[in-house]
């Protein structure tokens, strides 16, 4: 079901469609992080100028297109200057997220403990990927924070998720190198 029509809308869908029809998990991810970057850097599409409006209070999602045919769904997601995410898990879904305007620094987790309700995570690097740049989580690596390092200006990223992800994990941290974990309800912003 594609939520909105915009410019190369068609051409997306259907490199999106054949790349998800791979059978493993693995090979669906390679070939969507492949696609998003030839189609990124190719400019054969162009989102909708409501993925580059920002939310003032929180880091905007907007659905573009959902198939429930092949049970995934592709979000753009907008965030202002300084917005990001905390420590956060995609539910148990493999996810390739694409860079589409800005720069977004992301920091990848491993769960190296978990005990009494609690969590300790350890980074594994951060990196800095501007537009046309594509990366892929696969369970059980799919901890991770993205942020906006900008002052001024916004990062437009698109994700594409297996299945909607309507909730998700997130952590917040003790103070003493543990984290505790909440669950969270995600919506989506107006795509007018």
């Amino acid at each position: 079901m594609l939520t909105l029509d915009f410019p190369g809308s068609r051409r997306l869908v259907d490199a999106l469609d054949a790349a998800v029809g791979e059978r493993e998990e693995t090979a669906i991810t390679e070939a969507l992080r492949t696609t998003l970057c030839r189609l990124m850097r190719a400019k054969d599409v162009a989102l909708p100028d409501c993925c580059f409006e920002r939310a003032s209070d929180h880091y905007a999602r907007r659905e573009l297109y959902r198939s429930e045919d092949l049970d995934y769904s592709g979000i753009a997601m907008t965030r202002g200057p300084g917005q990001g995410t905390p420590i956060h898990d995609h539910a148990g879904m493999w996810c390739v997220e694409g860079v589409w305007a800005g720069t977004l620094e992301i920091t990848p987790y491993e769960l190296v403990e978990q005990r009494d309700g609690k969590y300790r995570f350890e980074p594994r690097g951060t990196m800095n990927a501007g537009p046309g740049s594509a990366g892929s989580l696969i369970p059980p690596h799919e901890y991770h924070t993205i942020l906006n390092p900008s002052d001024e200006a916004i990062a437009v990223s698109l994700h594409i998720y297996r299945g909607a992800m309507t909730s998700c994990a997130v952590f917040r941290p003790n103070g003493d190198g543990w984290y505790a974990r909440d669950q969270r309800q995600l919506s989506l912003d107006r795509t007018h």
